[in-house]
């Protein structure tokens, strides 16, 4: 599959898993995708947890008022960042891009391969469950999950959600602008 087949099949997966593992070959290779994702000034901040031990998947499917594919993956892959970013770049840190940037090259890696996830992000961010999870995984006190993806094979198929067209989010020049195809 190439890139943009990847991208145009790429969608957030609410739905069940199958019962099949996913091999950790697969895991490392969606990390690696992750890995190679730029990052402000080269600064490699993100860190990642994969998590594929029956024990302790069993332990994240029944946390409280966990979605569907919490609760029947197989596999997690957990984006780690610092609770206090350090200054990469006179006085800024860029962590949270170099996290999103790492986690959409994954969610590409996840569609090629034949897999689903969705982003969770703010569910991780109530009751304690990014702290929860952070003691699972034997996090040091600076760091915390931010990102946790659910992989595995689904066992549904779901409509992707139509995007809006790019006339409505994207103008070439100015803002608003109308598009004519002598201006492309």
């Amino acid at each position: 599959m190439d890139v943009f087949q990847a991208i145009d099949e790429r969608h957030s997966y609410r739905g069940a898993f199958t019962d099949e593992p996913v091999p950790s070959d697969d895991l490392r290779a969606i990390v690696e995708a992750g890995l190679e994702a730029p990052s402000g000034c080269n600064a490699q901040s993100t860190r990642f947890v994969i998590v594929n031990d029956p024990q302790l998947t069993d332990r994240i499917n029944a946390m409280p008022e966990a979605n569907t594919p919490i609760r029947q993956a197989r596999a997690f892959i957990v984006c780690i960042v610092d609770r206090n970013p350090p200054d990469v770049y006179k006085g800024l840190s860029f962590q949270i891009e170099d996290c999103a940037a790492a986690v959409q090259n994954m969610l590409l890696a996840v569609t090629a391969l034949g897999y689903a996830t969705v982003w969770i992000d703010g569910w991780l961010r109530k009751d304690g469950r990014a702290e929860t999870l952070g003691h699972w995984l034997g996090l040091p006190t600076g760091k915390t999950a931010r990102i946790l993806l659910p992989i595995g094979r689904p066992a549904e198929t779901v409509q992707r959600k139509e995007k809006m067209p790019f006339e409505e989010r994207a103008w070439f020049n100015q803002y608003g602008s109308p598009v004519s195809l002598s201006e492309q």
